[in-house]
């Protein structure tokens, strides 16, 4: 079964699916504590894993997180997307960016035209967005896109995340 993941252009970013090049700046990645976030720091083959999750969400729910990369340089840079696995309590929009990427606007460029894309093509209403509280720069984010806090929710695993509830889709707020 093939998936056809769109490739969405920025100015500055491709949004596309997975590479294999993609997997050692991903591995990097979540074994540091930046990734304490997203459920790491984790091993080479927990990375593996979640690469391998992140790939099935789309064949399992038709969108998913796109791979940044860099159009200038062709690096990777992070993912953004759209994530409803399992037990989550609403469709999420999500986003990572690796350390040398931060502080450049790439999340919020890549973030909104994926909440674009959920409003244009999947026809969804509402998004929110899962942010652990020490995570300062994705709540910075989060409310730079118009989101609010909307209270707290614990996962599946137990863990305690911020709900940030961004405004309906039918009015762009970006």
């Amino acid at each position: 079964m093939k998936v056809d993941i769109p490739v969405i252009e920025t100015e500055r970013l491709i949004l596309r699916g997975h590479k294999a090049s993609d997997f050692e700046p991903f591995v990097q990645f979540t074994a540091s504590d930046r990734s304490k976030g997203v459920g790491g720091p984790a091993t080479r083959a927990e990375a593996w894993r979640a690469t391998a999750v992140m790939v099935g969400h789309w064949y399992l729910r038709g969108y998913g997180m796109w791979w940044l990369e860099e159009k200038k340089t062709g690096a990777a840079v992070g993912r953004v997307g759209l994530w409803n696995p399992e037990g989550w309590p609403a469709p999420e929009l999500g986003w990572v960016v690796y350390d040398r990427f931060e502080g450049k606007g790439l999340a919020y460029e890549a973030a909104v035209v994926a909440r674009q894309y959920a409003r244009e093509n999947l026809k969804w209403s509402t998004l929110i967005s899962l942010i652990t509280d020490d995570n300062v720069r994705s709540i910075a984010l989060a409310e730079r896109l118009g989101a609010k806090h909307d209270g707290t929710w614990t996962s599946p695993a137990g863990k305690v995340a911020q709900i940030y509830t961004h405004p309906p889709l039918d009015k762009d707020a970006s």
